[in-house]
């Protein structure tokens, strides 16, 4: 059976096709990007760096600064996978791959899993991750020219929806789901007023205020 986020999932993947449709990316390279550059945002913020004409060193740059908020999720993703005869090398290949996607997939369905089979079942699961993502992305660009614009724009606004739906099935406690609704409206009202770090003042806003909710529920309880 296909859950709902894996289907929103694909449905960003083809707006993502989309995006990169109209930034002039040939088939190959949407492809290319789609498998060499992991995580669906910072997909896009490479397309966008396209678009506006960015040299490499800056779009390089801005995709690894997206990308720095996995690094709590790895290394709380490394003692789940790895056993005592795990060579670190195997864990920087398939470390490529910890995006929100598996890295849920990771934290609900590996401690059920055998220790020594968790990295071979990681690598699996993010391998048919990629191959579906392919297909999904490959199938929205050879189709996104027969559909309208706001068609691609609600495809591409899945985004978003996938990551909320995500987290908030994998939120196991109280300040989880806090600081989802923190972040949700901390981070529109900033936006609004034209600031430049809304999304990360949300973030250390949002996850602080989570704490201390979380702390004090705890407490009360």
């Amino acid at each position: 059976m296909v859950s709902i986020p894996a289907l929103v999932l694909m449905a960003a993947q083809v707006g993502f096709a989309a995006l990169a449709r109209d930034a002039g990316l040939s088939l190959v390279e949407m492809v290319m990007v789609a498998t060499m550059v992991w995580a669906l945002p910072a997909q896009i913020v490479f397309v966008g760096s396209v678009l506006n004409g960015a040299g490499w060193l800056a779009t390089a740059l801005a995709i690894s600064f997206s990308s720095i908020r996995f690094l709590p999720m790895l290394m709380a993703w490394t003692p789940v996978v790895r056993d005592e005869r795990t060579s670190k090398l195997s864990l920087l290949a398939v470390s490529t791959y910890v995006a929100v996607t598996s890295w849920v997939f990771s934290m609900s369905e590996l401690p059920k899993t055998p220790r020594h089979a968790r990295l071979p079942y990681f690598a699996g699961f993010a391998a048919a991750l990629l191959t579906v993502n392919l297909v999904a992305a490959s199938f929205g660009y050879l189709v996104i020219g027969q559909v309208s614009g706001w068609v691609s724009a609600v495809l591409l606004m899945m985004t978003p929806l996938y990551f909320l739906l995500t987290m908030s099935g994998a939120g196991r406690v109280k300040a989880d789901h806090l600081a989802m609704i923190f972040g949700l409206v901390i981070g529109p009202v900033l936006h609004a007023t034209g600031f430049d770090f809304d999304i990360l003042v949300a973030g250390l806003v949002g996850g602080t205020l989570a704490y201390l909710g979380g702390r004090f529920w705890k407490a009360r309880t």
